[in-house]
């Protein structure tokens, strides 16, 4: 009795714990893809960085963190996204 106390005790752990972990390791958050994208140019000074939509999205688009704080994500096949490439800078953590 007392091993199947402690084994549904450690099931309960593991299950807590893979909630907490982030979507890096072994899930993907809905935060890393984008399901609208603006088409509209966003001026340079307005972004902080950027990062790319998770492989497992269905669209891989580019994801604008804005200087406020914002969100954008964006094609990274429109022509501005490639002159800003020049200039802007990857996302460390988000």
């Amino acid at each position: 009795m007392k091993l199947i106390t402690v084994a549904l005790a450690c099931l309960l752990l593991a299950g807590m714990w893979l909630h907490d972990v982030d979507g890096r390791s072994m899930h993907v958050s809905s935060s890393n893809c984008c399901f609208n994208f603006s088409e509209k140019r966003i001026a340079p000074q307005r972004i902080r960085c950027y990062k790319h939509t998770s492989s497992t999205c269905s669209r891989r688009l580019l994801i604008l963190k804005m200087k406020k704080g914002r969100e954008t994500c964006v094609l990274q096949t429109a022509q501005w996204i490639k002159d800003y490439f020049k200039t802007m800078k990857p996302c460390l953590l988000m």
